[in-house]
């Protein structure tokens, strides 16, 4: 949980969320709705490009991972600290 990501959760009820690269925005739909009993409204998705760092053998990448940006339903909220 970055603090842009807490931002966004406060400001607009989005969350954001690490999925797979070939999730689509319905897997990623249907997953948050069944996990967390909540009505999704909006899925948003984007890939980062992974970096290019400089290590003791040279130059690595590091890999890209896409995050996604779920928005619920007005009224509606997940609480991660009673997840177990």
């Amino acid at each position: 949980m970055s603090e842009k990501a807490a931002i966004v959760a406060d400001n607009s009820n989005q969350y954001v969320f690490k999925v797979a690269l070939d999730a689509t925005k319905d897997e990623i739909r249907t997953s948050v709705e069944q996990l967390f009993k909540v009505t999704v409204d909006d899925v948003q998705t984007l890939r980062v490009k992974g970096k290019s760092k400089r290590n003791r053998f040279g130059w690595s990448n590091k890999p890209s991972w896409k995050k996604a940006y779920v928005r619920l339903e007005q009224g509606q909220e997940i609480d991660f600290a009673s997840i177990s």
